[in-house]
């Protein structure tokens, strides 16, 4: 399991060559933490203590919000358990929650007036607390796609883009379905990039290949020990994820990268919430407002995500087409 050591040196790699860029007094890259605070040589802050970018609460925003919301005073939100640098990990402590997630929702709570609270589970998980209305929204990375748009309402935040992580010499590059017949491929279940690969695979089959011999992981770390020791040919994973991996470990390559909503449509990523809570049309706004005045691009440059930027947030477009049974 990668250890906070082997994070903080990967967080470092990344600064060096300029994927993690630091912004202006504001940004949570720079600021002064106290002596005890762990920082990287190109000043990206690690420590708890994040002077993150912050927005002023907009009462036209508070107003769209369901009034038990509203008085309540807090929004509370799932995200991934798991550390997916630069999606969401933990600072030094251990404890304290960092990256473009938690900045992007932290932003959406300060303009809506609501004081951002994080509950960190498994990916299921999130899905439960959403279902059984625990959760008002998660942040974590969540592509749209047609099937959970009949649970669940979305407001696009970022683009979506998915990466094919090798071996670093494999010669090996991804394409489309052809290229992985016969190959191991990790991925993540219940996620839209499985979806992908299923599809993939049932493709191979109907061609007369070879199915993508599909394996499953607890952790990003065990994906990548499974493919240094040569037990997976590749791993299908968020390209922001394995392209952090891919820079600061120096053992991998990308043979391939593809919209996450599959051949023909770009994937979105999106704040979800239950289907008709009241909820979508106040982070649509919300986010509107960041793009307009210019906190969401201080995060996502702080990140080294700008290529992931939308200029407006879509309410449930598109997204990745239902499985094909």
């Amino acid at each position: 399991m990668k250890t906070r050591r082997s994070l903080l040196t990967a967080l470092a790699s990344l600064t060096a060559l300029g994927v993690l860029t630091a912004c202006g007094s504001g940004d949570a890259a720079i600021g002064a933490a106290g002596p005890e605070a762990k920082k990287t040589a190109g000043g990206i802050n690690l420590s708890p203590e994040q002077n993150r970018v912050h927005t002023p609460r907009v009462d036209a925003l508070a107003d769209r919000l369901p009034e038990a919301v509203r008085k309540r005073g807090t929004l509370v939100l799932g995200v991934s358990a798991t550390s997916n640098p630069p999606l969401a990990f933990h600072a030094t402590d251990d404890k304290t929650l960092i990256g473009v997630e938690i900045d992007l929702a932290t932003l959406v709570a300060d303009a809506l007036g609501l004081k951002p609270e994080f509950n960190p589970v498994s990916w299921e998980n999130l899905f439960v607390g959403l279902d059984s209305g625990k959760y008002d929204a998660v942040f974590s990375n969540v592509t749209v796609t047609e099937e959970r748009k009949d649970k669940y309402d979305f407001a696009t935040y970022r683009l979506d883009d998915l990466a094919f992580e090798a071996k670093k010499g494999s010669g090996w590059t991804v394409k489309g379905p052809e290229d992985v017949a016969g190959k191991k491929i990790a991925v993540g279940s219940g996620t839209n990039q499985e979806k992908i690969l299923v599809d993939w695979s049932a493709q191979n089959e109907k061609a007369g290949r070879k199915p993508v011999d599909i394996k499953y992981y607890q952790n990003t770390s065990d994906y990548y020990l499974a493919l240094q020791s040569g037990r997976i040919d590749g791993y299908l994973g968020p390209n922001p994820v394995a392209a952090y991996h891919v820079l600061s470990a120096g053992q991998t390559e990308i043979v391939g990268k593809f919209s996450g909503a599959g051949a023909g449509l770009q994937g979105k990523i999106a704040a979800t919430t239950k289907k008709d809570s009241g909820l979508v049309a106040a982070y649509a706004a919300a986010i509107d407002h960041l793009v307009e005045n210019g906190t969401y691009a201080q995060v996502l440059k702080r990140w080294g995500l700008d290529g992931e930027a939308v200029k407006k947030s879509e309410i449930n477009p598109p997204g990745l087409p239902r499985t094909k049974n």
